[in-house]
């Protein structure tokens, strides 16, 4: 009987690139010296880890795909229960000629991540726990739904103003409050196609604010649990930063202790310049487009607040503006002390008690 030589790839190194989609994955595989193949398969972790044990037997493989609409789950799955390593990178990071960039196909795609990988050209991003990103998930959806409700009011304003609806003078400058929304209720068109157009648009904003009011009631749940109570305690003593703010701040950094320094905090939140330079000229375009928008939006809004509280941030904001700097920059430089507060509290589990010296 004929013997069957089954072949070994004991410490051998595989490099695969996939491109993910929702119905399929685009997956290249290369070796150190070569590219081997690349193919289409159904989303699904089993079949991938099934295909390298059973075509190279004893290999160390090394998995890579780009962030985006299908998460961490890929990344948990492979790492955890198949014991196959794997990354996460952003997009951004991925080296890509011109010619790449011109021809876009998901098996150029799935190559250039499979190369980029063998060429160690590519570093992970941070993969919270699956935990953390449902609690971040909660925190950003009530973001969501402010913005959805921000765009309904806007559009009952329109719709108000379109057909010369004035309102009371005792609305004009106050909140939507409940009062408010009554009278807006009662407002009659010259038709029931136009009132029902109204209504429409008045009990989305009524469901809207019915649902932030809940989230917000869970995100304050949250806070309070034991793995976030020390930490929220903690951020509260920070002068500028709202409750929702800490709770933002907590569920999108995760780790504090993942940022060796507050230069890559500031980067990961987007509070750095951004420059060009091409031999002796350095241009300065301005703050980075590379950001948590997110976090850096709580931050700047949370620095005019505290430049209005904090003597010391007070202090240091008027000295820009002496020296020339404007509002817009000022404020940037604010944010980025804010940050390094939030920090130090968060690194040495310490209330910060503010000074006037900066």
């Amino acid at each position: 009987m004929e013997q069957i030589i089954r072949p070994d790839f004991t410490g051998q190194p595989f490099f695969i690139g996939i491109d993910t989609h929702k119905k399929s994955w685009k997956v290249s595989i290369f070796t150190e010296h070569l590219e081997h193949k690349t193919f289409t398969q159904p989303p699904d972790v089993d079949k991938l880890a099934n295909y390298l044990r059973r075509n190279f037997p004893g290999g160390e493989y090394h998995v890579v795909y780009e962030a985006g609409f299908c998460g961490f789950w890929i990344h948990d799955s492979l790492n955890k229960e198949e014991g196959v390593d794997c990354i996460v990178v952003n997009p951004a990071d991925v080296p890509t000629t011109d010619k790449e960039k011109k021809t876009k196909a998901d098996p150029i795609d799935s190559r250039k991540l499979g190369r980029s990988l063998r060429n160690g050209e590519l570093k992970g991003i941070y993969v919270p726990p699956r935990e953390s990103v449902e609690d971040r998930n909660l925190v950003r959806m009530r973001q969501t739904m402010v913005k959805k409700q921000t765009r309904v009011k806007n559009q009952i304003k329109s719709l108000l103003y379109f057909y010369g609806i004035v309102l009371p003078e005792e609305y004009t400058q106050r909140r939507w409050s409940r009062k408010f929304i009554d009278w807006l209720y009662e407002i009659q068109m010259t038709r029931a196609s136009g009132d029902m157009a109204l209504k429409t648009l008045l009990d989305e904003l009524t469901y809207l604010r019915q649902t932030i009011s809940g989230l917000t009631k869970g995100i304050r749940g949250l806070a309070l649990t034991e793995e976030y109570a020390e930490n929220f305690r903690l951020l509260k003593t920070v002068i500028g930063i709202s409750i929702l703010a800490d709770m933002i701040l907590l569920t999108e950094l995760v780790d504090i202790n993942r940022f060796k320094n507050l230069d890559m905090l500031a980067s990961y939140v987007g509070l750095i310049p951004d420059t060009e330079s091409s031999g002796e000229k350095e241009n300065d375009k301005g703050i980075t487009k590379r950001r948590n928008p997110l976090l850096r939006h709580v931050l700047i809004e949370a620095a005019w607040t505290a430049v209005r509280k904090d003597p010391a941030l007070m202090e240091a904001f008027n000295k820009m503006l002496g020296r020339g700097i404007s509002r817009k920059v000022a404020i940037v430089k604010i944010a980025r002390k804010l940050l390094n507060r939030i920090r130090y509290v968060l690194k040495n589990k310490k209330e910060y008690v503010p000074s006037v010296v900066q």
